[in-house]
């Protein structure tokens, strides 16, 4: 069984332009006489490797506590894309997924420096997909991500952003991308793993 961790490191991770970085406080440390070492820190809940929920953009959507766990665990689909993902990318993703199992059409992540337009994102709405992953720090264009944001947390989809999927080969997972448990949240940094089936 192989596990892939496709999570960055919180304290040495990117961040999405204007957004604080991670900041690491040591309250307690051993080698300095103390009884144990203890760490405190300071982020932003989309930080790194994190899920949005619909409150991030909704002001009445779910927030992060609120959103079905089912969706951050299950099946999933890695697709592989470099640039702008179509409307028909997106048909070929999802039948692509539907070809390996249908158990894994419900998740997507995509490998590679996808950008998702709207026509796509209404692609996957529309699909009813449960969540969608991209290894950049928003799902659509950097300096214009809201109408995406838009269409897929409209749809309850759940955005996992900033994964790592350089070493995970296309194909078939189990994944595990369960948030902290943030009353209240927009969003929350989560350990995204992928179990090779």
């Amino acid at each position: 069984m192989k596990i892939y961790d496709i999570s960055q490191e919180v304290f040495g991770c990117n961040v999405f332009p204007g957004d604080p970085s991670p900041e690491r406080f040591k309250m307690l440390s051993i080698e300095k006489g103390d009884v144990c070492n203890l760490t405190a820190f300071k982020m932003c809940a989309h930080n790194g490797t994190h899920v949005d929920s619909p409150f991030h953009f909704y002001a009445d959507g779910k927030t992060i506590d609120q959103v079905d766990l089912d969706r951050f665990i299950g099946y999933a689909y890695v697709a592989e894309h470099e640039g702008k993902v179509t409307a028909d990318d997106a048909k070929k993703i999802l039948k692509d997924a539907r070809d390996c199992d249908p158990a894994c059409c419900e998740r997507i992540l995509i490998k590679g420096k996808a950008v998702v337009t709207k026509e796509a994102a209404q692609v996957f709405a529309d699909a009813k997909i449960k969540l969608y992953g991209n290894e950049s720090q928003t799902v659509g264009p950097e300096d214009a991500p809201k109408e995406v944001h838009l269409i897929m947390l409209g749809a309850e989809i759940v955005l996992l952003e900033g994964i790592r999927l350089k070493k995970v080969p296309a194909g078939k997972y189990l994944l595990n991308a369960i948030p902290l448990n943030l009353g209240g949240a927009d969003g929350s940094p989560c350990r995204a793993t992928l179990l090779e089936m």
